[in-house]
């Protein structure tokens, strides 16, 4: 039986190499929003407990430098969260075009895979035609030499 060697082999190749870089940009951007939403939610732990020092600060004897000191953290701490939540959007962004590259690269393998299975069954029934072909061949001659024989005998 000959061996099936697919034409296209070194495309598929490819397309298996570009869909695990896309898996692996995936991954490096999906670490990425991780590590933006963790941030943002340290700074939001930030801005409750600076809200929580202020309730104090207004609770106890009036300190105006104090409330204007925590007053100034909390915008800064605001103008904080507002940045990070910019970025998140930003990752969340990235995120998003890394997952439709992963799936493009994805569906383009799996084309190709398809096409390879196509090419197989094309050659397996290749082979099954060639096989009978050589079946009847070897029972034609098989039928002749007898038939010679009770000729000749």
């Amino acid at each position: 039986m000959a061996i099936f060697r697919y034409r296209m082999q070194n495309i598929l190749n490819i397309k298996e190499k570009l869909e695990e870089q896309e898996k692996h940009n995936f991954a490096d951007k999906k670490r990425l929003l991780n590590a933006e939403e963790e941030k943002l939610a340290i700074i939001k732990a930030q801005q409750e407990q600076l809200e929580l020092q202020a309730r104090q600060i207004r609770k106890e004897k009036l300190n105006i430098l104090e409330l204007k000191e925590n007053t100034a953290a909390r915008e800064y701490v605001d103008e904080q969260v507002k940045g990070q939540l910019l970025k998140v959007r930003i990752a969340e962004k990235n995120l998003e075009s890394a997952r439709m590259r992963l799936q493009r690269a994805t569906q383009e393998r799996k084309i190709h895979e398809k096409l390879r299975e196509h090419a197989f069954d094309d050659f397996m029934k290749e082979e099954g035609q060639k096989e009978a072909k050589e079946i009847d061949q070897l029972t034609s001659y098989t039928h002749s030499v007898k038939d010679k024989e009770k000729e000749q005998g």
